[in-house]
């Protein structure tokens, strides 16, 4: 369409646009409120960045939404605390219950940040924020891995509000209602 009017438009051109303008998009798709009664479970996931380790922590909601994501180099404490004091700035009330694994910075930061939330940290109980990298995964794949942490950071905050979109709400629904609601995100 774009070339019968005679306009050029190369991979640079579309990859400039995403990186003006996908920040902007992802802010108005973020469509679920905050609310006190939620649970967040927070993971972390590995991501080699030109030969370094590199970890990308996540918090996923009880409903399958992502929260935030954080690049950070270490996996200590203080990590654990940056991506909490971002939750809460960013959530406005503090959760009923956190869900991790069995890393023990999560229970660390959980006591100096939020000490009246309830911890619970189990490996079977995180499954939700588990099974939320594998989007990422997929991606990361398709994309041949990434060239910088910023890049990372960029990516991974307009790719998961658009995956929020996908995410059906939780519900006791049928598989095809399931699809329909895909279809129309």
């Amino acid at each position: 369409m774009v070339l019968e009017r005679s306009i050029l438009v190369s991979y640079e051109i579309v990859r400039r646009r995403a990186l003006k303008f996908g920040p902007d998009y992802a802010r108005r798709l973020k469509r679920k409120r905050p609310n006190c009664r939620d649970f967040w479970h927070l993971d972390e996931v590995a991501v080699i960045i030109a030969g370094k380790k590199h970890w990308l922590w996540q918090a996923v909601d009880q409903d399958g939404y992502v929260l935030d994501e954080i690049v950070q180099i270490r996996r200590d404490t203080k990590a654990a605390k940056r991506l909490l004091k971002r939750l809460m700035k960013k959530q406005v009330c503090p959760p009923r219950r956190l869900i991790t694994d069995k890393l023990g910075s999560y229970a660390a930061a959980q006591r100096q940040i939020m000490p009246e939330v309830e911890h619970r940290s189990h490996k079977g109980l995180n499954n939700r924020a588990e099974n939320s990298h594998l989007p990422f995964r997929r991606r990361e794949r398709a994309r041949q891995g990434f060239r910088s942490a910023g890049g990372l950071q960029r990516f991974v905050n307009v790719f998961s509000a658009v995956r929020n979109l996908f995410v059906p709400p939780r519900s006791h629904r049928s598989a095809p209602a399931t699809r329909l609601h895909r279809l129309n995100a």
